[in-house]
C-alpha cells in the first residue's frame, strides 16, 4: 500500500435489512435469514432481502420510467449508491469514481429475455443494453449525476473486493482521489440455482442452520444462494470520518486442476493474505472474515491456507454465509461490512454452531478473503 485508504461509508441491501442499525442489530443474534422458496415447482432454500427492503426497489423502479426495464442487479446497486454517497457526503461535483461489480449480472431478465426468444424466434428491443455486465456502474452513474470513470466487471465471487482494489489503484494512481466500489448480485432465479445444483455444492436440508459454512465436520455441502448488494466510498490518506483504514491489499491468481476449484491447502489465499499483511506481524491479525461458502472443500482450503499463514496462532474466524447465503459477487463487499462494524463496535460476530470458537482480545486488524471460480484470491487489511 502506497498510503492507506479511508471507507468514509459503507450501505448495504441483504437479508439483515437495509440500514447500518437494523443490519447490526440482525448480526447480533444467533439468528439465520435463510428459507424456502418455491422454483419451478420445487421448495429450494435461498435468502433474500426482506419484504420491506423489496418494496423500496419497486417504488425506485417505478420512480422512472427509464428503471421498469432494468434488473434488480442495477437496482440494488443503485438503491446501496445513494445511500452511501449520502452517508459519506458526497455529491454529484466531485466526479468520484464508480467500479461495481457482479458475478452474474443481470440474471433474472437474461433468463426472461431467452424464454421469450425461444417462444417468438427474435429478441426483445431491450434484451441487450439491460444484460450486459457494464448496464451497472452506467446506470449508478446515471443516477448519481457524476462524471467521473465508471467501471464494471466480473471475477466470480471475488468481484467485490476486486473492484475494491481498482478503487485503491485509481486513488494512488493521483487520477481520482474518491471512489464508489461494490458488488451487486440478484441470483435467485431457476437457473442460476440449478447451476449450483449441478456442481452438487447447494444444501438440501432445512435444519437449523441449513449453511454450515466453517463448520469443518460436516459431511456434505451447505451453500446457499442469497441476494443483495453492498457499497462503500474510499478516499485518498486518513479522513477524520473514516469509519476504517485499508492498509493492506493481496492478490493471486492459482492455476487450476478443475473449473472450479482450488488447491487443498488454497495456494492463492496464502499469496493474497501474505501480500496483505506485508511488515504486519501475523500476531497483529485479531479476525479474519473467511469466504467460507459453506461447501467441504472451499472451507476447509481457505482453513488450511490460513493455518500455513498463522501457525498454531490463529486469529479469530467467522463468516456471514451461515446467515445470509452465498451472494456471489457482492459477497466480499458484505464481509468488509461486517469487518467495519465489528471494528466500530468493537465486538466480534461469532458463529454458533461452532464450539469452543475463538474471541479475540481486542478489535483492531481485520482481514477480509474472498475467492471464486479460477482461483481468484483477494485479501483486504482493515485497521481500526
Amino acid at each position: 500500500m502506497q498510503k492507506p485508504i479511508s471507507i468514509t461509508a459503507i450501505a448495504s441491501i441483504s437479508p439483515l435489512g437495509k440500514s447500518l442499525d437494523e443490519i447490526w442489530k440482525n448480526y447480533q443474534n444467533n439468528q439465520h435469514y435463510i428459507t424456502e422458496k418455491k422454483i419451478k415447482n420445487e421448495s429450494v432454500l435461498v435468502a433474500e432481502i426482506p419484504l420491506e427492503a423489496k418494496q423500496d426497489i419497486e417504488t425506485l423502479r417505478l420512480s422512472d420510467n427509464k428503471y421498469k426495464s432494468l434488473d434488480n442487479t442495477v437496482l440494488y446497486a443503485i438503491y446501496t449508491s445513494r445511500q452511501a454517497i449520502k452517508n459519506a457526503r458526497w455529491n454529484a461535483s466531485n466526479n468520484f469514481g464508480i467500479n461495481i461489480g457482479s458475478s452474474r449480472g443481470a440474471t433474472q431478465l437474461f433468463e426472461d429475455y431467452h424464454k421469450d426468444f425461444l417462444k417468438n424466434n427474435k429478441a426483445k428491443t431491450l434484451s441487450s443494453p439491460t444484460t450486459t455486465l457494464g448496464n451497472i456502474s452506467s446506470w449508478v452513474a446515471h443516477d448519481l449525476q457524476t462524471q467521473g470513470p465508471e467501471i464494471s466487471h466480473s471475477i466470480t465471487c471475488s468481484t467485490a473486493l476486486h473492484s475494491m482494489l481498482n478503487g485503491i489503484a485509481w486513488i494512488n494512481s493521483g487520477m481520482c482521489n474518491k471512489f464508489l466500489v461494490g458488488g451487486s448480485e440478484a441470483p435467485l432465479t431457476p437457473f442460476t440455482i440449478a447451476q449450483m445444483q449441478a456442481l452438487k455444492i447447494y444444501a438440501n436440508q432445512n435444519n437449523e442452520f441449513p449453511s454450515r459454512a466453517l463448520d469443518l465436520s460436516k459431511k456434505q455441502n451447505t451453500m446457499i444462494l442469497g441476494e443483495g448488494a453492498s457499497m462503500a466510498c474510499l478516499e485518498s490518506g486518513k479522513k477524520e470520518n473514516a469509519l476504517a483504514y485499508i492498509t493492506g491489499i493481496g492478490y493471486a491468481t492459482e492455476i487450476l486442476e478443475h473449473n472450479i476449484s482450488i488447491s487443498t491447502d488454497a495456494k492463492c489465499f496464502q499469496k493474497s493474505m501474505r501480500m496483505a499483511l506485508g511488515d504486519l506481524n501475523p500476531d497483529n491479525i485479531d479476525i479474519i472474515v473467511m469466504h467460507a461458502p459453506g461447501t467441504i472443500k472451499g472451507d476447509l482450503s481457505e482453513y488450511k491456507a490460513i493455518q500455513s499463514i498463522f501457525n498454531n496462532n490463529l486469529p479469530a474466524l467467522t463468516s456471514n454465509k451461515w446467515k445470509i447465503g452465498h451472494t456471489f459477487g457482492a459477497s466480499g463487499s458484505l464481509s468488509i461490512e461486517l469487518a467495519v462494524l465489528m471494528l466500530q463496535h468493537q465486538k466480534f460476530i461469532s458463529i454458533p454452531y461452532l464450539e469452543n470458537q475463538k474471541t479475540p482480545k481486542k478489535i483492531k486488524h481485520i482481514l477480509v478473503n474472498a475467492v471464486g471460480f479460477g482461483g481468484n484470491a483477494v485479501s483486504i487489511l482493515l485497521k481500526k
